[in-house]
């Protein structure tokens, strides 16, 4: 299975819409630099959310993209979520994630769902830990590492 990196996005703040960015740098065990999710040893330390995800969303009339859905990365041509905790994937020429979460409960008072009134992350976000750091860029292939 393999995809492309549609959007790297990042935030200074929790609970809140990320902003695309041209690149991120990943630093192993802890996130991506500059991010207010990024911290060393939790499970959550990156999220993925798949183009398709965003997709359902837009069916129901909603003008959501690429990091308003706090997501760190936005694939395209992979659907993240049938993937197991465990599953590591290569991304651009450096970086390996392990997913080690597939959904999670949304927080109280979380920005997106208050300015969308929906979110898919509850569902189909994938959280993983940097296994091996490195730049990941807008148009870098990802693939499951066998």
């Amino acid at each position: 299975m393999k995809g492309k990196i549609i959007a790297v996005c990042i935030s200074g703040a929790k609970g809140v819409r990320k902003t695309p960015c041209p690149s991120g740098v990943f630093l192993e065990n802890h996130g991506i630099a500059d991010d207010a999710h990024a911290d060393r040893g939790i499970r959550r330390q990156v999220s993925l959310l798949s183009v398709g995800s965003i997709e359902k969303m837009k069916s129901t009339g909603l003008r959501v993209g690429p990091g308003d859905f706090a997501e760190n990365l936005t694939v395209e041509g992979m659907e993240l979520y049938t993937l197991l905790p465990g599953t590591r994937l290569a991304v651009g020429r450096e970086v390996i994630l392990e997913i080690s979460q597939i959904g999670k409960a949304c927080h109280t008072g979380c920005a997106i769902f208050k300015e969308v009134g929906k979110c898919i992350m509850p569902r189909e976000g994938v959280f993983a830990t940097v296994v091996k750091g490195g730049e990941v860029r807008a148009g870098d292939a990802v693939g499951v590492l066998s």
